[in-house]
């Protein structure tokens, strides 16, 4: 619409809908831009026929920006890249998103099983907050809009908060992004952490509906899909399932629910279970099940094997987390504070190791503009999906 190619204009991007967008809007008769600027490119050289084990072996040594410039140059070797490119976005090994102190920000990702980090030069993300990492999207606020962009496959939106703004600041936004079930419609649910508001904006309408004003009547602080419903919990540790229909919440009557007091209460969905997570590192660690069959609260005495990514955003959880590189019943914790992540026992909250980005020396003044550091985990996998039926 009007708006989100204004506010694209304004940030200088194109508003491309998908991966074959972007690399036309970034080359020219099939030469990355990059290589055609300021040198001659001999185009006598037939690059198509190299052995397809040594494109694998390049693809596998490229950057994100620079794999789209590969893929730019043929049709073969953009075969290569979408086949490289499915195998790396169903893995359901998380990876850190990662951002500097320099003044442009740029974004990166560290893969901590591969000690490898994968770069990406999003300094268009300038002077906007990070709200986020879901359904694959990076979650932007700032300049009275929310942008979100997908790394992986370059898809972005643009949306219009001029008349939701007063009620969301934007260092203390949380945004998640569910895409309606057998449609291309999507759904954005938008709180602030400190006003306790909550908000949401369906595509088919293109609209904001205020649910929750300034925590009245209820203090929401986390939500999430489950089963293509979404749930959102209080900071009374209350469950409530969110209407898309009748911009409404309706709360669960449970059993044995905790009696908590938290604005750090995180809600997740693993492997088929609700879960809900009470965690400070090396204090506190209560985990419990939302049974819907009984309608309560279960406490959960051991992770056993599932381990949970933690962050100030969101938590995470995977089942047998072996298979991608990471230890069972663990917590891996971003700490804002340094540059690392810290693992706790999921038994004993003991903090057992911290981990540093392979290579990289730990700063010697917190202060240093060229500091790298941690913001939330991202899962390339995730595709939440929202089933309008499913609630009156």
């Amino acid at each position: 619409n009007k708006v989100d190619k204004i506010a694209a204009e304004k940030l200088g991007m194109q508003q491309g809908d998908d991966e074959e967008d972007f690399i036309r809007s970034n080359s020219y008769n099939g030469v990355p831009l990059r290589q055609s600027i300021g040198k001659k490119v001999e185009n006598d050289i037939d690059f198509s026929h190299l052995p397809w084990n040594v494109l694998d072996t390049i693809s596998h040594k490229l950057s994100f920006d620079e794999l789209f410039d590969f893929a730019s140059v043929c049709k073969e070797w953009r075969v290569v890249k979408k086949i490289y490119w499915k195998n790396f976005l169903e893995s359901h090994s998380p990876l850190l998103v990662e951002t500097t102190s320099y003044a442009k920000k740029f974004y990166s990702f560290y893969s901590i099983p591969d000690q490898r980090a994968y770069l990406s030069e999003m300094s268009y993300f300038w002077g906007l907050f990070y709200c986020g990492s879901s359904s694959g999207y990076l979650i932007m606020a700032g300049n009275n809009i929310l942008q979100l962009m997908n790394p992986f496959t370059r898809k972005q939106k643009i949306i219009d908060i001029s008349t939701i703004v007063n009620e969301l600041n934007y260092y203390a936004c949380r945004v998640l992004l569910a895409f309606a079930k057998g449609s291309g419609e999507f759904v954005i649910v938008a709180s602030c952490k400190c006003l306790f508001s909550l908000h949401v904006y369906q595509s088919r309408n293109s609209n904001w509906e205020t649910y929750i004003k300034r925590g009245n009547p209820w203090k929401v602080v986390d939500f999430v899909v489950f089963h293509n419903i979404i749930y959102v919990i209080t900071n009374k540790a209350e469950i409530g399932v969110l209407s898309l229909n009748s911009s409404s919440l309706k709360f669960l009557k449970l059993e044995n629910t905790p009696n908590i007091t938290s604005s750090y209460l995180k809600l997740l969905n693993c492997d088929g279970k609700l879960l809900v997570v009470d965690f400070t590192p090396g204090r506190q660690l209560d985990v419990y099940k939302i049974d819907l069959g009984t309608m309560s609260y279960v406490k959960v005495q051991t992770l056993g094997e599932i381990s949970l990514f933690y962050s100030r955003n969101k938590c995470y959880a995977i089942e047998n987390p072996r298979k991608w590189g990471y230890e069972n019943n663990s917590v891996y914790y971003i700490n804002c504070m340094t540059t690392e992540c810290e693992v706790y026992s999921g038994s004993s909250n003991e903090l057992l190791k911290c981990i540093m980005p392979s290579g990289r020396r730990r700063p010697r003044r917190r202060s240093s503009r060229s500091r790298t550091y941690w913001l939330d985990w991202c899962f390339r996998n995730l595709h939440d999906e929202v089933d309008y039926s499913l609630v009156e």
